[in-house]
């Protein structure tokens, strides 16, 4: 999760991506949840690859989100983007026993447990567009016969969506060392897939993962998205804070509701996340993310974003603003 998240500025000048949240949560921490649901025995370590820019305010969130799971977290950093196998390769410490590896731009829905049995398991799900993603081929028995990074032309629909387990890391970190001793690059970076390629040549065998849903966090259009299908999937696990004032207000499930929001004369949702002590008045607010300590007055808004302690006075219908901005129509 080192990269700088430039296709989701403004939020990530002042936030790194994996913590922007999603339905009132950081993605990063979603990720880990769901993650821990399909291991069947305690996770001991996570870590964390980030860039030194975080700060060590987002280091200590990240190392509380690791406790929350039982585990010890744990910060790596990646100081150039050299790619994912480089960017594994950094907390190369961690390699050892069964392994998963995660990329912290991404969620899922899936109801599964982990094959322990399998050398490895690779993630995926059919797309329209494979050429965006590393994709993979199946061979006759169902397991993974190629990988194929950003294909130029079709070769599979069935993309990586970011997720795997080894059964050996030790093995993982000896191929992935391979790769970079030898300056073996995919399109000038030390990819995981070349890392997988040898491994399956040598005789791995990987089996494909199949998830219900996909949901990208990678810009704001897939964010707000991705939030609205993380709402309209947590059933009974939305409930309002007492502290919420609704005067003369609608809200329309599913939202999720921070502590201490204030709606005045406003009609929220669906699918709409509001953080902490935000007020909204005098607006109407649909499929959107709205972060903690805003205030929007008379504003007409979906498909939209707005930061931490941004305050919005306006009509327009879709709004991408950053934390602590201004912005009046």
């Amino acid at each position: 999760m080192a990269g700088m998240g430039k296709r989701m500025r403004p939020h990530t000048l002042t936030t790194p991506k994996p913590l922007i949240p999603v339905a009132g949560k950081p993605i990063v921490q979603r990720l880990v949840e769901d993650i821990a649901k399909m291991c069947d025995e305690k996770i001991e370590t996570i870590a964390f690859i980030i860039g030194r820019h975080f700060g060590e305010e987002v280091e200590e969130h990240l190392r509380q989100i690791a406790k929350e799971e039982g585990a010890v977290g744990k910060i790596y950093y990646q100081d150039e983007a050299l790619g994912t196998a480089h960017a594994v390769n950094c907390a190369q410490e961690c390699l050892t026993g069964n392994v998963i590896v995660a990329f912290a731009d991404t969620l899922f829905r899936a109801d599964f447990k982990i094959d322990k049995e399998q050398d490895g398991v690779i993630w995926v799900h059919r797309v329209d567009d494979p050429s965006a993603f590393g994709v993979v081929k199946l061979d006759d028995n169902g397991n993974i016969s190629d990988f194929v990074e950003k294909p130029e032309t079709f070769v599979s629909d069935l993309a990586i969506i970011g997720i795997y387990f080894f059964k050996d890391g030790e093995y993982l970190k000896q191929e992935i060392k391979y790769i970079l001793d030898n300056d073996i690059k995919e399109k000038g970076e030390y990819q995981l897939t070349n890392v997988l390629d040898n491994m399956k040549n040598k005789g791995s065998v990987f089996a494909p993962g199949r998830v219900d849903e996909w949901w990208d966090c990678g810009n704001k259009n897939a964010t707000v998205y991705t939030n609205q299908r993380v709402l309209a999937n947590m059933n009974g696990e939305l409930k309002r804070p007492t502290d919420v004032q609704e005067n003369e207000s609608t809200i329309i499930d599913p939202c999720f509701i921070g502590k201490g929001v204030v709606l005045r004369n406003a009609t929220v949702g669906p699918y709409v996340s509001i953080g902490d002590n935000t007020t909204i008045e005098n607006s109407v607010i649909s499929n959107s993310i709205v972060q903690s300590d805003t205030e929007i007055k008379n504003a007409n808004l979906t498909n939209s974003m707005i930061g931490k302690h941004a305050i919005y006075d306006g009509e327009a219908n879709e709004v991408s603003i950053g934390d602590y901005c201004q912005q009046s129509e």
